[in-house]
């Protein structure tokens, strides 16, 4: 009976404590959460967020913290329970200040263009800093000697370098892609073998890239850092299109360029994101003249620039056709295969 008697109060502890802890979740945070949303600061609600997914089980570290000194335990137990609670607790606190860290980060780097995009890989080198000092906080409030550790871990690091020779490099790649601040997110890139497509993201290991076709190209990052590439977004979120028409010799280029310019203002007119058209006749061929025509255009959202092409293409033809005005079909035979069979060919670059 007395031992049931002696349990009472380490109970009421602990489920005291886990009542006080449910109450504070979902009353008090709740109502502090609804006052936070009502003003312009967005760190209040990051720390709130955060707040709510410990506060539980901070109170209940609590009760066993009363309930662990409520009972006669020997010293040895008791200041085990004890660096437990305590382990559990600095972990907790650890993943608080590396989730409010890295929410804050993300939030200034969006309203900054100027800093460093908040990638995976960015993300992920911040939590391990923060882990390991949390880390090395928690070992050495237990009282677990660091120095040591730490040479062991300085001895195992160079064999597990050694091991994961590949992974290092990428992610090494990977650091030095986000660092020199020439491709981000949301940045259009065209590698020299063909593939592109927006930055999506930028992890431990590869680039990741958006298609038209929503597909994704994942890319490892030593391939995106060791080839040549074109950034179509690179200081402005603009692409120049460059779509290159061929004439017959008999055509009256000032029509023709008249014409052209004329299709060209319509598609600015339909199009916000349509700043500006230039055309420059590029040589006389074998069988036709050739006329360079050179759209810019500042998208809104990915891939907008193709359905500017597209209508362009699509209109400036049916334009020609109205006039009279016959585009030739270069033969490869004749020409030297410069050209496709297409009268129109194009490219983009920024």
């Amino acid at each position: 009976m007395s031992f049931l008697r002696s349990l009472i109060a380490p109970l009421a502890f602990l489920f005291g404590s886990l009542l006080l802890g449910l109450l504070f979740e979902r009353q008090l945070l709740k109502q502090v959460s609804k006052l936070t949303q009502r003003t312009p600061w967005l760190l209040d609600d990051i720390f709130l967020n955060a707040l709510q997914r410990v506060s539980l089980l901070w109170f209940v570290l609590a009760g066993v913290g009363l309930a662990i000194n409520s009972i006669s335990f020997s010293p040895g137990v008791a200041l085990i329970l004890e660096k437990i609670t305590l382990m559990i607790f600095l972990g907790s606190a650890t993943f608080l200040v590396a989730d409010v860290f890295v929410e804050c980060l993300r939030l200034y780097t969006q309203r900054n263009e100027g800093m460093f995009p908040l990638t995976t890989l960015f993300e992920f080198l911040i939590k391990i800093v923060i882990f390991s000092l949390g880390t090395l906080i928690i070992l050495q409030s237990i009282g677990i000697a660091i120095t040591p550790l730490l040479t062991a871990l300085g001895v195992g690091g160079v064999s597990l370098g050694l091991a994961l020779q590949a992974t290092l490099s990428n992610l090494m790649s990977g650091i030095n892609i986000i660092t020199s601040g020439k491709i981000q997110p949301g940045d259009y890139l065209q590698l020299n073998t063909g593939e592109e497509g927006y930055v999506v993201d930028i992890d431990l290991r590869h680039t990741v890239l958006q298609e038209i076709t929503q597909s994704y190209m994942i890319i490892p990052n030593t391939k995106i850092l060791g080839s040549s590439l074109r950034n179509y977004s690179l200081r402005k979120k603009e692409i120049v299109l460059s779509i290159r028409v061929m004439v017959r010799y008999e055509t009256d280029l000032e029509l023709l360029e008249t014409l052209t310019r004329e299709v060209a203002e319509e598609i600015s007119r339909s199009h916000d994101l349509f700043e500006s058209a230039s055309l420059y006749y590029h040589n006389f061929d074998y069988w036709n003249i050739v006329l360079n025509v050179y759209l810019k255009v500042r998208e809104a959202t990915q891939f907008e620039h193709l359905q500017v092409k597209h209508d362009f293409i699509k209109k400036l033809k049916k334009r020609y056709q109205e006039e009279g005005i016959s585009m030739s079909i270069p033969l490869p035979w004749f020409s030297g295969g410069d050209y496709h069979k297409d009268s129109f060919e194009d490219e983009q670059f920024h």
